[in-house]
């Protein structure tokens, strides 16, 4: 047996971990050491496991073998291509990494948001084309603009790959530069600064205390309730509110609609939205934290969901930005009674009876109610009932045999 010392290695590849543009070509050479009684006829080559073909070979010396190889890809894996020196018997004598990619581009679309004022989470893109196929670190650095020292941003992938978390230590009215560096082996790239205010990129937790419940008999409507968000409280905000609901036997939240409830903000009970579309998104519900959905189908369950979006905090000018929905909430609406076929000896009586008693109603409304907004939607919710069973019984008497 040879003596060879413990340190030596048995082969030396050059060049050691080399960094290269996709399609670049490279000659690696293996060097085995004078120590070990190996020739150049007793070498090959792998990379990534896969034996390089005998052809693309050349002996420079009696135990000096190199590779060439032509028009790289980019690296499988970011922590580079394992180009490896074997014996003859399969033996590993020498390894080098191969990191082959691009030079990182400019981050864009750099958004971020503060949850109740408290914090800062920013998110990016990794520029147009993004894969780079080397390992790429992104940095988020900010400041005051007009005066303070670079911080960087320690917390990342909180909200995704591409973002950043900055917990505290951030002051109200006062803008702020942000903007995210790219590096990897093949260069740096910087985004452009964005400049924002706290004030303007405020977000905030679900509406709470979401309530959904039946009106009365009437089997197209539903109320929903909820609270304003509980950690603004304290702030001097506006906000809006946005529902979508969905019926029970569907994944799908419709989306459209533009009709806006009538309510008491800050809690108080609405005095209805007269909402006659099928299920969908209710867009503008402004600064009411109640609503009346209406047009919806009889003995059937829905699930309501609310979102918040705070806006002029402080007297900004910024738009707000929408918070995640609530959890939903379900209930169902009234199952409808009309009876298929049977009769009913007194329908018609009961008919005309209405039909005068409807009459009378429109003319006590028209010469007591008119203008009255608040009476006139709880007389309108009476009529909606005595017009549903009207309705059942025209059904009825009109299936007599």
């Amino acid at each position: 047996p040879l003596s060879v010392s413990p340190a030596a290695d048995p082969a030396v590849i050059s060049p050691q971990d080399p960094t290269l543009l996709i399609g670049s070509s490279l000659v690696a050479t293996c060097t085995v050491s004078p120590d070990f009684p190996l020739k150049a006829e007793d070498l090959y080559w792998t990379l990534n496991g896969r034996r390089l073909p005998a052809a693309s070979y050349a002996a420079l010396g009696p135990s000096t073998l190199s590779v060439a190889l032509a028009r790289l890809n980019g690296s499988r894996q970011q922590s580079g291509d394992n180009l490896v020196c074997h014996s003859r018997d399969g033996g590993i004598l020498a390894g080098s990494c191969l990191y082959v990619g691009l030079p990182p581009e400019k981050p864009v679309n750099i958004t971020c948001w503060s949850k109740n004022m408290k914090d800062l989470t920013c998110k990016w893109a990794p520029g147009t084309e993004g894969e780079t196929f080397l390992h790429t670190n992104y940095t988020l650095k900010y400041k005051r603009r007009w005066y303070g020292q670079d911080n960087t941003c320690q917390e990342y992938h909180t909200a995704g790959t591409y973002s950043c978390h900055i917990p505290k230590d951030l002051a109200l009215f006062t803008p702020y530069e942000i903007w995210v560096e790219a590096s990897n082996r093949l260069g740096v790239a910087v985004s452009d600064v964005v400049m924002l205010d706290i004030l303007d990129v405020v977000t905030t937790d679900p509406p709470s205390d979401v309530h959904v419940s039946r009106v009365g008999d009437l089997e197209d409507q539903l109320s929903v309730r909820w609270s304003s968000p509980p950690a603004l409280k304290d702030f001097l905000f506006q906000a809006k509110y946005q529902i979508q609901y969905r019926v029970e036997d569907s994944s799908e939240w419709k989306v459209g609609g533009h009709r806006r409830c009538r309510g008491t903000a800050r809690g108080g009970r609405g005095s209805g939205c007269r909402h006659l579309l099928p299920p969908q998104v209710v867009d503008d519900v402004g600064n009411q934290t109640s609503c009346r959905l209406a047009g919806l189908r009889p003995g059937t369950v829905y699930f309501v969901q609310v979102r918040c979006n705070p806006f002029s905090i402080y007297g900004s000018k910024k738009a707000g930005i929408w918070s995640d929905w609530s959890n939903p909430t379900a209930a169902s609406t009234p199952r409808s009674e009309r009876v298929a076929g049977g009769c009913d000896p007194k329908g018609g009586e009961q008919n005309t009876t209405l039909r005068r008693e409807l009459k009378q109603f429109f003319g006590w409304v028209k010469k007591h109610a008119y203008g009255c907004s608040n009476l006139g939607i709880k007389l309108y919710d009476q009529w909606r009932v005595w017009l549903q069973k009207s309705h059942k019984t025209r059904n009825q008497v009109g299936k007599e045999p």
